[in-house]
């Protein structure tokens, strides 16, 4: 214990034991070493200031060791900064490892820039979203169904990613789903979780597609969990219902180009398929209709001064026709013009017979 008191005393309080100061440098690979832990020691954060710093830590190292064996001639020096090198060699693998492990298929890639990335959605985030559809992306042939109204059921949410669907209803076309567009996202908010139900459209690939597909149990499960997830795909699947309905408006037009809007009073009962002629009951069914539906026209109508009476029987009185607004917008909610349009169309032939805009056209 004494000569260990008396080592530690010498090293603090007396002069360094130093029989003479070498002369010489060391050389250059050794002031090469510390210029690379010099930066190496001077890298940031992060995945790529990882590489930076362990890159550069490693090679300064490795020159501490080319030092030990010419120079030197320190087998200590030679171990030590052996295992510093081999350690920073191995950090820089697992961060490679990382980096693939987490990097995502092309697809998702562009879907994560297109889709998400302006909505400022975490990257972490959308992992998760991935997750639950366990990173597969379905095709489809040209002309093959994705759905067939009535059987097909409702257990899953699907996203197109390249491609073109044509959706369809006994046999009519209705509009297009077009990429980064939900396939069946009206199906989807249609049902209660615990609900189940069948699809009422055909949805069938005109081109050769691609889709992933959440199945509907693990959506509704990370939907419950996550929060912030159950509002980015509300937001995400009202926008895409509200394109849909756009689109079928867009198909509401007559033959001169007035077009209509979906959100006019007995429309319905016009875009219907025309039924066959039961005899009095469906014209007053009719009559009962065009009437109900024509309230605002109705109050506008200055009253007419009473005929006089006549001997013979009175001639039907002239139905005023409304004129048609110059514009190719119906920006007033009146239903009658809308019934007075239709009517000139002949009662077996309808614009939503039509497969596609360019048959009606034609």
């Amino acid at each position: 214990m004494s000569a260990n008191g008396s080592t530690m005393r010498q090293l603090l309080w007396q002069d360094p034991v130093c029989s003479g100061w070498k002369q010489d440098l060391e050389g250059a690979v050794y002031h090469l070493a510390n210029c690379f832990l010099l930066l190496g020691f001077m890298g940031g954060s992060g995945v790529y200031g990882c590489f930076y710093l362990f890159g550069f830590l490693g090679t300064g190292y490795v020159c501490c060791v080319m030092w030990g064996w010419f120079d030197a001639c320190g087998l200590d020096i030679i171990l030590w900064s052996f295992l510093l090198a081999t350690a920073c060699l191995f950090q820089l693998a697992h961060l490679v490892y990382r980096l693939r492990k987490n990097t995502l298929p092309e697809e998702f890639d562009l879907l994560y820039k297109t889709l998400c990335l302006p909505l400022q959605v975490p990257l972490q985030v959308y992992k998760e979203i991935v997750h639950c559809c366990e990173e597969q992306v379905f095709t489809l042939a040209t002309e093959q169904t994705y759905a067939v109204e009535g059987e097909t059921p409702i257990n899953r949410l699907s996203l197109l990613l390249s491609g073109r669907v044509r959706v369809s209803q006994d046999g009519q076309f209705l509009h297009y789903i077009f990429p980064y567009q939900f396939m069946d996202s009206p199906e989807w908010e249609s049902l209660q979780p615990s609900e189940e139900g069948v699809f009422q459209v055909t949805l069938t690939a005109e081109t050769a597609c691609s889709y992933i597909s959440w199945p509907r149990k693990s959506l509704h499960l990370l939907l419950s969990k996550e929060r912030y997830i159950s509002r980015l795909f509300s937001a995400l699947l009202g926008y895409d219902i509200s394109e849909k309905l756009y689109a079928l408006n867009d198909k509401l037009f007559a033959k001169f180009g007035l077009r209509f809007d979906i959100r006019l009073p007995s429309l319905y009962h016009v875009l219907g398929p025309a039924a066959p002629d039961t005899g009095p009951e469906s014209e007053k069914d009719d009559e009962e209709v065009r009437e109900s539906a024509m309230p605002t026209s109705a109050q506008q109508t200055p009253p007419r001064s009473p005929l006089p009476a006549a001997s013979g029987p009175p001639a039907p009185p002239s139905r005023a026709r409304m004129s048609r607004p110059d514009s190719g917008v119906l920006g007033e909610d009146s239903a009658s013009l809308v019934l007075e349009d239709f009517e000139e169309v002949s009662g077996s032939e309808s614009f939503m017979d039509y497969r596609s805009d360019g048959e009606y056209m034609r």
